[in-house]
């Protein structure tokens, strides 16, 4: 069984920046792709970022492109999201998400991890 935990979130400014990162456990990690999603309040799921198994490939949702980089580390099973130049409306729950196929996809993954809360005061 694959699990997921998310850690880093927290309050933070406007301006400011933020680290997510998500520990992962249980298959081989090397063969997922790995994704970040979040979810506002009264909004639906938002597609953040995703990163290929291997090869760095990256792609990033429209509102965060240029603020956020994710990036993964295959030795120690973990996948971050460094999110800078934090907006209000970067405000929601982020959680990261696994690939097991190791498709790199804005849409289809298997395992969730429970998320964490990233609050941007104004």
């Amino acid at each position: 069984q694959v699990q997921l935990v998310e850690s880093g979130g927290g309050l933070v400014q406007a301006g400011g920046s933020l680290r997510l990162s998500c520990a992962v456990s249980g298959g081989t990690f090397s063969t997922y792709s790995m994704g970040w999603f979040r979810q506002a309040p009264g909004k639906e799921r938002e597609f953040v970022a995703a990163i290929s198994r291997s090869d760095g490939i990256t792609r990033y949702g429209d509102s965060v492109k240029g603020r956020f980089t994710i990036s993964r580390d295959n030795a120690k099973n973990t996948v971050n999201l460094q999110m800078n130049s934090l907006k209000p409306e970067d405000t929601a729950v982020y959680y990261c998400a696994v690939n097991k196929v190791g498709v790199i996809t804005t849409t289809r993954y298997d395992y969730w991890g429970q998320g964490t809360q990233v609050t941007v005061s104004s």
